[in-house]
């Protein structure tokens, strides 16, 4: 009796006895926290897709999910219905080692020379930087598209950036001559409806991705668009702009030279015209007043106004004529004769 007490009192199997009520307990707990694994609360901002056997069995909104543990049914939770995810779109951007050659100046290859750019229709070259704000719509597809849904979502909205980029002009994307803006209404317009022609282009793709039966299970909301000039473009472009500003300058300043030149040749023509005018006028009643003695005795010999004007004239101005003459010699007309006066010596 004594020896079978001392075997059950041993230390060893007290021990043994204390290591399996250990795993005993440790094995209730794991029990008890797997048979617990799905039970949790959904908060406001998100909802639970639960697949049983991997097929869809319900959809939790916010509030205590209660779920089998796994394999039996698996819990996916998700954003809510109302809630708008951000996503940047990381393959429309330069990539690390273009933007090291960039940096470095050093030429860069194939591979990473067209990194980041996009062709425009007129063969012009800009980055865009674009960021896509989404719902999930469809919580299945998006949990069976599982991992693969923003890779999708990114080649999505790079095609649809290459085709907006091409159907548009450099001045349609972004403002790459400020002086178009003035001359052409539609250009901003245009440059306007750059974001919401993207977000078409996406959600006609996601829509032929559910017709073709590989929905992503998302909508686009909203997309934000900086864009951008490549930095030899911006020093060209800066380059054209000082350029066409120094070009402008000096056509004000030349018109300006014209305008005054024209201005003083114009103030000269008018002094020539009037000084002209003057001098005419002058000499006209000059003319009128040596000749008013004679029109006056013109018209007074065709209206026989005085007969005996023209003899009392003569009298009065031949001596005066006579005076001054040298000499005069007079010759009859009707004698053969000459009659010879001698004028006073000078």
């Amino acid at each position: 009796m004594t020896d079978r007490r001392e075997e059950g009192t041993s230390p060893w199997l007290q021990a043994g006895r204390l290591a399996f009520l250990a795993l005993y307990g440790v094995t209730l707990l794991a029990a008890l926290g797997w048979a617990l694994s799905n039970v949790r609360q959904i908060g406001p901002e998100s909802r639970a897709v639960v697949l049983r056997m991997g097929a869809l069995e319900r959809i939790q909104n916010a509030g205590l999910l209660l779920a089998w543990p796994r394999p039996f049914e698996q819990v996916v939770v998700l954003p809510s219905a109302d809630r708008v995810i951000e996503r940047r779109v990381e393959t429309l951007l330069r990539s690390g080692l273009a933007q090291k050659s960039d940096l470095d100046g050093s030429l860069a290859n194939d591979a990473t020379a067209g990194s980041g750019y996009l062709l425009t229709g007129d063969a012009g070259v800009v980055q865009l930087d674009v960021r896509v704000f989404y719902k999930v719509t469809a919580p299945y597809d998006f949990v069976l598209q599982g991992d693969h849904v923003l890779p999708a979502l990114d080649r999505l909205v790079a095609r649809n950036a290459v085709a907006v980029c091409a159907s548009r002009d450099l001045d349609t994307i972004l403002v790459a001559r400020p002086e178009l803006i003035g001359a052409d209404s539609s250009v901003a317009e245009r440059r306007e409806r750059l974001r919401g022609d993207l977000q078409q282009g996406i959600n006609r793709s996601l829509a032929a991705l559910v017709s073709a039966g590989n929905g992503l299970g998302i909508e686009v909301e909203r997309v934000d668009v900086q864009s951008s000039l490549p930095r030899e473009a911006v020093s060209a472009f800066n380059a054209v702009l000082t350029a066409s500003q120094q070009a402008e300058q000096g056509v004000a300043a030349a018109q300006n030279d014209a305008a005054r030149q024209l201005q003083a040749a114009n103030q000269a023509a008018d002094r020539t015209l009037q000084v002209a005018r003057a001098q005419a006028s002058e000499r006209l009643a000059r003319s009128q007043a040596d000749t008013a003695t004679i029109t006056s005795l013109a018209q007074a010999q065709q209206q026989h106004a005085d007969p005996g004007l023209l003899l009392r004239l003569y009298r009065e101005r031949v001596p005066g004529i006579l005076s001054r003459a040298g000499s005069v010699t007079t010759v009859d007309p009707r004698d053969s004769g000459h009659l010879i006066l001698e004028g006073p010596q000078p």
